[in-house]
C-alpha cells in the first residue's frame, strides 16, 4: 500500500512491448481457469517500474471489489479509452480473456505498424546524422587550418567563407558558449513541443507529402479500433466517439465526428464520411454502406482497415524512396558548398599570383 501512496499514477508510462505482454499473460491464465487475483499475484513476482504500480493498483483495486477497466482508467497515459471501453464492455458481458486477446493481437499491429514507420525513417536519420558529424569536422579541423592561412596573406573573403569562419571560431573558441546556446535552444524546443504540441504537430501534418501519407495512417488507425469496438459490442456511436480518440489529423477527426452525428440522427454514419476533398476514399466508404446495410459492418471494417495498411506501407516505400535522394542531394549541396567557400578564395590567390 505505501509503495502505491508514494506514486502519481496519472505520470506512470509503460512500453507497448510491456502493455503486449501483460494482456497476453492476463489473457492466457484467464483462458486456463486461473482466479484474476491469482493472475495478478503471478504477474507482479517479476514485475518492475511502471509495470508494478499497474499491478499494485489492480491488485488492490480488485480486491475491494472494484472492476478492472476503472482500476485501468486511473492510467490516463498507459491506457486509452478505446481500451478501457473494451474491457468494460467484456467484463459486462463475461468475454474478458476474449477481449484481452483480441487488444493484445490489436497492439501488437500498431507496434509492427509503428515498426515498419521507424524502419522507413532510418536511412534519413542516418543520413542527416553522417550529415552533421561531417560538418562540426570541417568547422572544427579543417575551416581553423585554412582561416589562418587567409588571415595572413589578408584576402578578401567571399560572405560564405566569413560565415563558415565565425561558425568554426566560435565552436573552436567559445566551445562552452556555443554548447551553452545550442543546450537551450533546444531546451526552448522541447518545451514548446511540450505545450504547443498540437500547433506544431498541425504544421508537420501539413507538409508536402507528408499530409497523404498521416491521412492514410489516420484512417488505418480509425478503421482497426473501430473494427475491434465493433466486434465488441459497443454501439456504433460510441464506437466512433472512441475510434475519434486515436486518429491526428483536424480533418479526419471533422469527418469521424461527423459520421458520429449521421450516426445519432439515425442515419448511415458512412455518409458523414463524404466530403468534397474526398479525404476518406470511396471504395473505403462503398464497403462500410454494404456492411452496414448487410450487418456486416464490423467484417467490413475488418477488411478496409487490412486494405488500408496495405496502402500504408506502400505510401511509406515511395515516400523514402523520394526521401533518399532528395536528403542526398541536399547533403551534396550543403557540403559542395562549404567546399567553394574554402576553394574560391584560394583559386582566387593563385589567379592573382599568376598575373603578377
Amino acid at each position: 500500500m505505501s509503495e502505491l501512496k508514494k506514486v502519481n499514477t496519472n505520470s506512470i508510462r509503460i512500453s507497448a512491448e510491456e502493455k503486449i505482454s501483460l494482456f497476453s499473460n492476463m489473457a492466457t491464465m484467464l483462458a486456463s481457469g486461473i482466479a484474476i487475483s491469482e493472475a495478478i499475484d503471478s504477474l507482479l513476482d517479476e514485475a518492475k517500474g511502471g509495470r508494478r504500480t499497474v499491478l499494485l493498483t489492480l491488485q488492490e483495486d480488485v480486491g475491494s471489489g472494484h472492476h478492472i477497466h476503472q482500476s485501468f482508467a486511473k492510467f490516463p497515459k498507459v491506457f486509452d479509452k478505446v481500451t478501457i471501453n473494451l474491457i468494460k464492455s467484456a467484463e459486462e458481458s463475461g468475454t474478458l480473456e476474449t477481449s484481452l486477446k483480441d487488444i493484445q493481437a490489436n497492439m501488437q499491429k500498431e507496434l509492427e505498424f509503428a515498426d515498419k514507420v521507424k524502419s522507413a525513417l532510418m536511412y534519413p536519420s542516418l543520413v542527416m546524422v553522417v550529415f552533421v558529424l561531417v560538418l562540426i569536422v570541417m568547422l572544427v579541423v579543417v575551416v581553423p587550418k585554412i582561416s589562418q592561412v587567409f588571415s595572413r596573406l589578408k584576402v578578401d573573403l567571399p560572405l560564405a567563407t566569413q560565415v563558415l569562419i565565425v561558425m568554426s571560431n566560435a565552436l573552436t573558441g567559445q566551445p562552452l558558449l556555443t554548447i551553452g546556446t545550442l543546450v537551450l535552444i533546444v531546451t526552448g524546443a522541447v518545451l514548446l513541443y511540450r505545450y504547443k504540441r498540437e500547433a506544431f504537430h498541425n504544421f508537420l501534418y501539413d507538409m508536402p507529402g507528408v499530409s497523404q501519407l498521416i491521412r492514410k495512417t489516420d484512417l488505418t488507425h480509425f478503421t482497426r479500433n473501430l473494427y475491434l469496438l465493433l466486434s465488441s459490442g459497443i454501439p456504433i456511436v460510441m464506437a466512433l466517439e472512441l475510434a475519434e480518440d486515436v486518429v491526428r489529423k483536424s480533418e479526419v477527426k471533422a469527418l469521424i465526428n461527423q459520421a458520429k452525428n449521421r450516426a445519432v440522427s439515425g442515419y448511415p454514419f458512412f455518409q458523414g464520411l463524404r466530403s468534397k476533398d474526398r479525404i476518406v476514399p470511396e471504395m473505403m466508404i462503398k464497403l462500410m454502406e454494404v456492411g452496414e446495410k448487410t450487418g456486416t459492418l464490423e467484417t467490413a471494417m475488418q477488411a478496409v482497415s487490412e486494405h488500408m495498411d496495405y496502402e500504408v506501407t506502400k505510401s511509406l516505400a515511395k515516400f523514402t524512396t523520394i526521401l533518399e535522394p532528395v536528403m542526398l542531394v541536399f547533403v551534396a549541396l550543403v557540403v559542395g558548398g562549404m567546399m567553394m567557400a574554402i576553394i574560391s578564395p584560394i583559386y582566387g590567390l593563385i589567379s592573382q599570383v599568376g598575373v603578377m
